[in-house]
C-alpha cells in the first residue's frame, strides 16, 4: 500500500463549497434572485446539484459578505438592497480606494505601471463581453494591483470583505443612461493619474468614479420605495 494513500483526497468539499458559493453569489447579483426571495434549501439543492450541507455552508459564507440575511419565521432570503447600506458601502470605498490610488501613483515604478496597463486592457477587454462576471473579475484585478502595489493589504481585505456588495451595486448601475463616464473611462483616468505619479490627480479620479456611481445607485434604490 502506498504511504500516501491515506493523505489522498477523493473529493474536495471546500471546491464543491466555492462553487456553490459562486454560483449563488452569482445568481444574486445577476438578478435572478432578487432581494427578501427566500433560499429553500431543498430546492437549491436540485438547482445546484449538491447537498443539504453543502447549501447551507454555501448560504452561511454568502451571509458572512451581507448578500444573505435570516428572517424571523422565513429562513434564509436575499438581503434587501437599499440606499442606506449602498451609501456606506460607497463610502468606505471612497475613503480606501482613493487613498490606496494615491499612495500607488505615489510609489509606482515602471513595473507597477506595466501592471495597471495590463489590468485596465483587461477591463477594456471584458467590458465587450456579455458576461458581467466578466467585468467584476477584470474590476477586481484592476483594483487588486493598486492596492497590493500601495502596501495596502489590511485595506485590500476589507474591500475583498465587500466585494459581494460592490458586484451587486456594480451590477445595477452598469449600463446606465445616467452615466457621464463608462467604467472603462474611468478607470483609464485612474491608471493615467498613476502612470504620472500623480497622487492627487489618482485620488480626484477615484472620488469623482465613486461619487457618479454612488449617484446612480441613490436614483435607482430610491426609486424602488
Amino acid at each position: 500500500m502506498d504511504q500516501t494513500d491515506d493523505l489522498r483526497i477523493d473529493h474536495a468539499p471546500l471546491t464543491l463549497r466555492a462553487l456553490a458559493v459562486d454560483r449563488l453569489r452569482s445568481a444574486i447579483i445577476a438578478g435572478r434572485f432578487q432581494g427578501g426571495d427566500r433560499l429553500v434549501e431543498r430546492t437549491l439543492c436540485d438547482q445546484l446539484g449538491v447537498s443539504r450541507s453543502v447549501v447551507r455552508e454555501a448560504i452561511r459564507y454568502l451571509e458572512a459578505e451581507g448578500l444573505v440575511e435570516t428572517a424571523p419565521r422565513a429562513g434564509p432570503i436575499v438581503a434587501r438592497l437599499d440606499w442606506d447600506q449602498a451609501r456606506q458601502v460607497y463610502a468606505i470605498r471612497r475613503l480606501l480606494e482613493a487613498d490606496a490610488a494615491a499612495a500607488c501613483a505615489r510609489v509606482a515604478s515602471p513595473a507597477v505601471k506595466a501592471d495597471v496597463a495590463s489590468a485596465l486592457a483587461g477591463i477594456e477587454a471584458a467590458f465587450a463581453t456579455p458576461d458581467n462576471r466578466d467585468l467584476y473579475a477584470a474590476t477586481t484585478a484592476f483594483y487588486r494591483v493598486i492596492f497590493t502595489s500601495a502596501g495596502h493589504h489590511i485595506a485590500w481585505e476589507i474591500v475583498q470583505r465587500l466585494n459581494g456588495r460592490i458586484s451587486r451595486l456594480r451590477a445595477l448601475t452598469l449600463g446606465t443612461t445616467d452615466r457621464k463616464l463608462s467604467g472603462p473611462a474611468h478607470m483609464a483616468r485612474i491608471a493615467a493619474a498613476i502612470g504620472a505619479n500623480d497622487p492627487e490627480a489618482a485620488a480626484t479620479a477615484v472620488r469623482a468614479h465613486l461619487d457618479e456611481a454612488a449617484e446612480i445607485a441613490r436614483l435607482l434604490l430610491e426609486g424602488q420605495g
